[in-house]
């Protein structure tokens, strides 16, 4: 019997949004578990975290394979704890690829863990969390940009 593949796909996810989910859809479709790993800072309160936690295991309650959790401290060692074959990082466009190519190889070094660098899919590659958070601090619908709970099953 082979090893379960797990991948880890962590952030803030302030807001988790349609391009979030699409990351964590597609690293199903070449692992067994997705760990979406919510990252918050422990000198700050974690309410908001917890509540980032709770939106993302509605949106996949149908979706036995991806777990949603809270965590702090460095990301490979959060991906060493939780038993990770590799991150799964997100790319929307050259900027993040360097930064996110970068943070790969300073990761691998350090861990061995490799990093899946994760193109964005076009049509979602101008959703940002800071884009929708401005948006609606400045009272624009967001719900376009993000995911309904349950929206797995669809």
């Amino acid at each position: 019997m082979s090893k379960m593949r797990t991948g880890l796909f962590a952030g803030s996810f302030n807001p988790f949004t349609i391009g979030h989910k699409s990351i964590v859809e597609r690293t199903l479709a070449i692992c067994d578990r997705v760990v979406v790993a919510v990252g918050y800072n422990p000198a700050k309160p974690a309410e908001d975290a917890e509540k980032r936690v709770e939106t993302i295991r509605s949106i996949f309650a149908g979706e036995p394979r991806v777990e949603a959790v809270l965590y702090s401290g460095l990301t490979v060692e959060f991906a060493r704890k939780c038993g990770a074959d590799f991150m799964v990082r997100g790319v929307r466009g050259v900027n993040d690829f360097e930064y996110e190519r970068n943070l790969a190889e300073v990761n691998l070094r350090i861990s061995g863990i490799e990093t899946l660098l994760m193109p964005a899919l076009p049509e979602l590659s101008f959703v940002s969390s800071s884009m929708v958070r401005e948006l609606a601090d400045n009272g624009y619908d967001v719900s376009r940009f993000l995911p309904a709970p349950g929206s797995d099953k669809q």
